[in-house]
């Protein structure tokens, strides 16, 4: 458990920025301090109804706050290097919103400036620190169902086209795969690991932005990941890992309920339901970062920057074999330049 009170700053005032300062509120070691946006109006009002203390029009001026000790970055993933390392530069500890960065380029930069200050860095991928992953996960390793060989996570909903709408918009990381394609990624990873080959079919949107993708990593053992994330229609959002001897499913109820089922090759099946009473489930990732301070850590154990650096490359590799071009430095290497 935290011990310290740790002074919270927000950096874009945003949709996501309001529900991580609600969940901000179920922390008594979370003091809501500051917040920040490029309009001191707009600032001001978001303090105001979320109850930070102080309200700056500019960026620049809140990370140079001395009081400030941890920053969310809540703004658009396009925008994160640039302000991660304004942060990180000033000596204060970062939680940034997934996804990371455009680019596993910008992510290594932004990881570099963390190390060379000597701050915490994490991103803010809240799945990580849910129970019903961390039950789905226990399951798995206790190898009670047997080996795992084949998974399908997909997460899709449907927002109409429009070339000005942050989703469609390439300048800011427009496409479902960054925005919510991530997660069904982030699941592979964290079951097998990195693949040995990729392959990836995708719908592009007239502005170029990948309005749906469907991936499927291959494994030098033989297991198989297929992905999907789309912005055309609505899916279920949800995981099934195959086992040997049985298979377990986490789905997403509504936005506070998670149904976790386990079903083995006897017939035996088990359900558990997560529900939060209060919040979003943000809160879990920021009590996370606040012990990591306690602790004097400049990564998290459960999150670290070697990991969210191998799914940033492999959002490339994804992007790469699409046709999605974001503006800026080039991708990095293929699998197969890297050794994989």
């Amino acid at each position: 458990m935290t011990q310290k009170r740790f002074n919270w700053a927000i950096l874009g005032c945003g949709k996501i920025a309001a529900k991580f300062s609600s969940d901000l509120k179920l922390l008594p070691n979370a003091r809501l301090y500051a917040a920040a946006s490029r309009s001191q109006y707009k600032s001001q009002v978001f303090a105001d109804k979320y109850g930070f203390e102080k309200a700056y029009g500019s960026y620049e001026e809140m990370v140079a706050d001395p009081e400030v000790d941890i920053v969310y970055v809540a703004t658009p993933h396009s925008h994160h290097r640039d302000h991660v390392i304004l942060c990180v530069e000033q000596g204060k500890a970062v939680l940034v919103e997934k996804a990371f960065a455009l680019t596993a380029t910008q992510a290594a930069e932004m990881i570099d400036a963390a190390h060379r200050n000597k701050v915490f860095l994490m991103e803010a991928f809240w799945t990580r620190f849910q129970p019903s992953f961390q039950k789905a996960m226990e399951v798995l390793q206790s190898g009670d169902l047997g080996k795992a060989w084949m998974m399908r996570s997909e997460f899709c909903f449907y927002s109409p086209y429009n070339p000005d709408n942050r989703l469609y918009n390439l300048a800011l990381g427009g496409g479902s795969l960054l925005d919510v394609g991530i997660y069904p990624v982030f699941w592979a990873l964290q079951i097998f690991g990195t693949p040995s080959e990729i392959q990836t079919t995708a719908d592009l949107a007239p502005t170029g932005a990948d309005r749906s993708i469907a991936v499927t990593f291959k494994y030098p053992g033989g297991e198989i990941a297929q992905l999907a994330s789309s912005l055309a229609v609505c899916s279920d959002t949800q995981t099934e890992i195959w086992c040997e001897k049985g298979f377990i499913r986490v789905r997403r109820i509504d936005p506070s309920t998670v149904k976790v089922t386990i079903s083995a090759k006897d017939k035996s099946e088990e359900e558990l339901i997560f529900h939060l009473d209060n919040g979003f489930g943000l809160f879990l990732e920021a009590q996370h970062v606040m012990e990591c301070l306690d602790a004097g850590l400049t990564e998290s154990p459960m999150l670290p920057h070697s990991f969210t650096l191998l799914q940033m490359q492999l959002l490339d590799e994804i992007r790469t074999i699409a046709g999605v071009r974001y503006e800026g430095p080039p991708p990095t290497p293929s699998l197969e330049s890297r050794g994989l």
